[in-house]
């Protein structure tokens, strides 16, 4: 597995955690300022679209695993 899917995978399941702790209507729901760490995953996705900066990705790298290219 390269590093460019398991920033998907961990990015996408920190999405759907956190909505399911911060949505009032969840049955998990501990605190609506959950909300504030989906949103600051939803900025560092944008930004490294135009940057190519991820800091997920230089852990990735530090631990051995290569991107695609």
């Amino acid at each position: 597995m390269n590093a460019e899917r398991i920033v998907r995978i961990v990015a996408g399941t920190f999405i759907l955690l956190t909505l399911s702790l911060g949505v009032e209507e969840s049955p998990l729901f501990v605190s609506k300022y959950f909300l504030l760490f989906t949103a600051f995953v939803g900025l560092n996705l944008f930004q490294s679209g135009f940057t190519q900066i991820c800091p997920l990705n230089n852990i990735l790298a530090r631990f051995g695993i290569k991107g695609s290219c």
